[in-house]
């Protein structure tokens, strides 16, 4: 099994040595560092890059050199990815920055809504009931444009509203249906996310009722323990093991460079 999605010190994760080290302890046979990296030319993201350091936009060269002194001491496959912030408005962007910078694959993630990240819960708090319902929506389409862009590889965590309380529950049936379709017609893969299995939300992403559609579709899923800390790479990729096993299925690998 590998683990296409956990974070470093480039970002926001733990040392790449470690993070690699653990993913071979655990068993896996291949780890990708993809961290968090935005090129959307908007006042918002910048500013939120700025603050939040995710600079790999500027920095992937260096890393680079990390990955590779990473790979000749590691016994399993050490993948050089990204995980890109994406917005419908600035596909051209993220095109050209991925096309010039050859990473071994990208993850594109949908983090925000009107310019503000959906783990923001104050913002979302007051917003009335309503309002949270069309946001949901909006993110459900911001989904499936970045499935029908097929700029990426994986989609990440493909139901990320459920992170936050005042988000969670809105998402519908029809939602589910309408990217499990977008996935069915797409190259791009959604990911078993384990990233908040061991909090307080305890669920994967997909949520049960999400995965089932996409099943029901025959669509494949790749494995994201979406870790930053190396301890919580084998509880997850546990946790991911024994819901595949549940449910028979078999993670798809993903074509690198």
């Amino acid at each position: 099994m590998y683990d296409y999605h956990v974070h470093s010190t480039y970002s926001d994760g733990s040392f790449l040595e470690w993070m690699v080290s653990s993913a071979e302890a655990a068993g896996l046979e291949g780890i990708g560092i993809a961290d968090h990296c935005s090129v959307i030319p908007d006042e918002n993201a910048e500013r939120r890059k700025r603050l939040l350091g995710f600079n790999l936009d500027a920095t992937y060269e260096r890393r680079r050199e990390a990955i590779d002194d990473a790979r000749e001491r590691a016994g399993i496959a050490v993948f050089d990815a990204v995980e890109m912030d994406y917005h419908p408005d600035h596909e051209d962007a993220i095109r050209t920055f991925l096309a010039e910078t050859g990473f071994d694959y990208a993850v594109g993630s949908v983090h925000d809504l009107e310019g503000v990240n959906v783990h923001t819960r104050s913002y979302f708090a007051e917003r009335s009931e309503a309002e949270r319902r069309d946001l949901v929506d909006r993110y459900f389409e911001k989904l499936v444009a970045l499935i029908d862009s097929e700029l990426f590889a994986i989609a990440a965590h493909p139901d990320l509203v459920e992170r936050n309380p005042h988000l969670r529950g809105f998402a519908t049936t029809d939602h589910y249906e309408r990217v499990a379709a977008a996935f069915e017609r797409s190259p791009t893969v959604p990911e078993i996310n384990a990233g908040r299995l061991l909090d307080e939300y305890g669920e994967f992403h997909p949520a049960p009722a999400f995965l089932d559609a996409l099943v029901e579709r025959g669509v494949e899923v790749t494995v994201g323990t979406d870790s930053h800390e190396p301890e919580e790479i084998e509880p997850r990729a546990t946790g991911i093991r024994e819901e595949l096993d549940d449910r028979g299925l078999e993670p798809v690998e993903i074509d690198v460079r």
